[in-house]
């Protein structure tokens, strides 16, 4: 299959007939000092579109974007009442400010607080995840790397391809979560709601090998409807760039802006 993007100011649509067009996306990871990809697929036309055709079958580490399939199984197996149980800080200090205090679900989700998903996960146990993430066939299910932390760059792995046919299935229900699990885990990955358009998403970063990669994944919700993106981008480890994470969301609004979606 022909994966292709369109140009600035042109519908998804009108593509169509211009496949042949030099692609530009590749430009804002080249300004923005990255390397990796934007893939998108669009409900309405059953179509996927990617600016890197050999990433998109690529898998790496989740990272936190696993914490999309988390909240929904944490949710299911109520290892956590609702959105609005609290645990309690453990009192250690944490490299992120907001993960130093008592979470939610929703702080966590929206802070991806480490610790709060890891005790989600010991009261989840090995054996229900390796059930889920064989239902919801979820990258390559393995969950070798640890209880506490197989999302977390070591053995779990998915491909953005697998990112974007995950989050059409959570979109349309059509995995095992019952009603009030799709109903709360819908609303807590809602980032942005305007009278135009409902974007739900998750970012992710790990550290692997000699590689920071970082990973911004969600669907937006926009003109009768659904476009699901994935982005994923890459610097060295021994590059400095305090902007890495913020990059994973400006490359991606750039292009959906482009593509008239946001």
């Amino acid at each position: 299959m022909k994966y292709v993007l369109v140009l600035a100011g042109l519908s998804l649509v009108s593509l169509m007939a211009s496949a042949q067009t030099q692609l530009p996306y590749d430009k804002y990871f080249r300004e923005a000092g990255v390397t990796g990809s934007f893939s998108l697929y669009n409900l309405n036309e059953k179509k996927y579109y990617t600016t890197n055709t050999s990433e998109f079958r690529k898998a790496t580490s989740p990272a936190s974007t696993f914490k999309i399939p988390n909240t929904f199984i944490a949710l299911e197996e109520q290892a956590v009442r609702d959105e609005n149980e609290v645990l309690k800080w453990d009192g250690t200090q944490r490299m992120v400010p907001a993960w130093n205090e008592d979470n939610d679900l929703k702080m966590a989700y929206r802070n991806s607080t480490v610790w709060f998903y890891q005790e989600l996960a010991r009261h989840i146990g090995e054996d229900k995840y390796r059930s889920y993430l064989k239902k919801l066939d979820y990258g390559n299910q393995d969950i070798s790397g640890g209880l506490t932390k197989f999302w977390l760059g070591t053995s779990l792995k998915i491909s953005p391809e697998e990112q974007l046919k995950f989050l059409q299935k959570i979109h349309t229900q059509s995995l095992p979560f019952s009603e009030q699990t799709y109903r709360i885990g819908k609303e807590i990955m809602i980032e942005e709601r305007t009278p135009a358009y409902t974007l739900r998403a998750k970012t992710g970063w790990a550290e692997v090998d000699s590689s920071d990669i970082g990973w911004y994944v969600g669907y937006v919700e926009s003109k009768g409807n659904v476009y699901f993106f994935a982005t994923r981008i890459y610097k060295p480890l021994d590059q400095k760039m305090d902007s890495f994470g913020p990059k994973r969301k400006t490359i991606t609004r750039q292009i959906l802006q482009d593509l008239n979606i946001l």
